[in-house]
């Protein structure tokens, strides 16, 4: 055995650090299905305050998982999508939903 701790992968734990959060993976699995707009989202999840969405979009455009499009309309019209980055997280989240499935909330 070694005298040196095994550390995690750096990647990992960004990976992880994005994911993780609370709420990160419910806005990524509603934006799997097509851009959506801040009161679509707010209403597909219910138990998150519309300040936590705004914070959680921010940090998801910042890292490149999602990207906001304003359209020049009167009124204005903004809508969130996911980047070619945010739609490669499809296989995660079916992955999840498999594993939720089989281990989660049984009775």
């Amino acid at each position: 055995m070694s005298d040196h701790p095994q550390t995690m992968c750096p990647r990992f734990e960004a990976a992880f650090e994005i994911l993780g959060k609370r709420w990160t993976g419910l806005i990524v699995r509603a934006l799997l299905q097509g851009p959506r707009r801040f009161k679509d989202i707010s209403e597909m999840i219910p138990g998150m305050s519309d300040r936590m969405l705004a914070e959680r979009f921010k940090e998801l455009e910042a890292v490149g998982v999602i990207s906001r499009h304003v359209y020049p309309e009167t009124p204005v019209r903004i809508e969130y999508q996911l980047t070619e980055k945010g739609k490669a997280l499809q296989p995660v989240m079916e992955a999840v939903q498999n594993w939720g499935e089989s281990w989660c909330c049984q009775e």
